[in-house]
């Protein structure tokens, strides 16, 4: 992946939760694919986690203002069918 052109092959929609679907979630509410994709544009090693629960915990939108997100669960279930998973 260190190629600066990584393109998905697939994308299907979130059936139910989980911590990787909450992880996706926050990444595309800032207006990115994934964690590969916002890396890739804001050329950054690490992505800013809570400790405790592994879930992002800051995001640089593309217009350089910042998303704050809080340690627990923000994907309510109604909004898990709107997250999109890509595979590489």
């Amino acid at each position: 992946m260190a190629s600066s052109d990584v393109k998905p092959k697939s994308v299907s929609r979130a059936k139910k939760w989980s911590e990787e679907i909450e992880n996706l979630y926050r990444f595309q509410q800032a207006g990115y694919r994934d964690e590969v994709e916002y890396k890739q544009v804001k050329q950054v090693s690490m992505v800013d986690r809570w400790p405790e629960t592994g879930y992002v915990k800051k995001l640089q939108r593309r217009d350089n203002t910042f998303y704050y997100y809080n340690k627990q669960r923000e994907c309510d279930d109604k909004e898990v069918h709107k997250v999109k998973v890509y595979a590489y």
